[in-house]
């Protein structure tokens, strides 16, 4: 009886719930609550460890009494250092629990105020790959490659158009880009236009005035072409995922060999995006070829 009486507390102490809820631009947000059982357990976990790197007046390192440190601790730090230690599993436990495969790092935000006693309850907000449909690509490009293919006597051969291409690609295919990618694209365009802004000795509201736009004309602006980029991006993955477009290590060798020498340490650190690069690249030159 008490071996059952003890399995059950474990799992009690390990019980948390989890909403899912799904926008339709794929957009997926993650409701948790963690019993107190289970933040109250981390709670002295972090306190215990706040006692032995503790160093009070009169007592060697570690060594003073624990109901002296608490007294002595500041409760926000450990509320933050708990919160730490528990939402990462709690939210890995979660996609575990509904089978997700997010491909961006989720935002999260606390639900309520935390209070001793009570579940701690918090939203992570991320997304799974969009889906794209391709439907007839291939044969909108084919009509913009096909000028390209005309042989004109005395005349160099014209090479297709990339930006007509890229058009054809686009309106061509389907997909919907979920809000929280879209933000954060846009948030990196801002930031860079934030920072050109700068190098040129001038402020944001300088640099409005001079365009003639409003804060919320720019950030749209910036949202429509983070749309049309990340569109672009999946729309040329799941093209060469189609054409089995792969990329060996010996490309990344030679891209890397090929780099100036400032370049070629970063480049070797991150192999997995220069592939990413590199099959794009492929990708856009099978284009070119239809």
């Amino acid at each position: 009886m008490a071996g059952a009486t003890k399995k059950t507390l474990e799992k009690e102490v390990l019980k948390k719930t989890t909403i899912l809820e799904k926008t339709p631009d794929g957009t997926i947000e993650l409701k948790i609550s963690i019993s107190w059982a289970v933040v109250e357990k981390q709670w002295n976990a972090v306190v215990s460890e706040m006692v032995k790197s503790a160093n009070l007046p009169g007592f060697r390192k570690g060594k003073a009494p624990k109901s002296v440190v608490e007294k002595q601790l500041d409760s926000a730090k450990i509320k933050e250092e708990t919160l730490r230690k528990i939402l990462p599993q709690a939210y890995i436990d979660s996609l575990k629990e509904h089978d997700l495969k997010p491909i961006v790092n989720p935002r999260i935000h606390l639900e309520g105020e935390l209070i001793d006693g009570k579940p701690w309850e918090f939203h992570a907000v991320t997304c799974e790959l969009p889906e794209i449909e391709l439907n007839d690509y291939k044969d909108n490009v084919k009509k913009v490659t096909a000028k390209s293919k005309i042989i004109v006597p005395g005349k160099e051969e014209a090479k297709p158009n990339f930006d007509e291409i890229v058009k054809a690609v686009l309106d061509s295919t389907k997909a919907t880009i979920p809000q929280i990618l879209i933000e954060g694209e846009a948030d990196k365009l801002l930031s860079q236009t934030l920072d050109e802004i700068k190098k040129l000795g001038m402020t944001l509201d300088q640099y409005l005035s001079s365009t003639g736009k409003k804060p919320e004309d720019l950030r749209a602006e910036y949202a429509a072409k983070a749309q049309t980029d990340l569109k672009l991006e999946f729309v040329l993955q799941k093209i060469a995922e189609t054409e089995k477009i792969t990329v060996d290590n010996s490309e990344i060798e030679k891209t890397i060999e090929n780099a100036k020498p400032e370049e070629r340490s970063g480049l070797t650190a991150n192999k997995y995006l220069l592939a990413s690069i590199i099959r794009q690249q492929k990708t856009l030159d099978f284009l070119r070829l239809l």
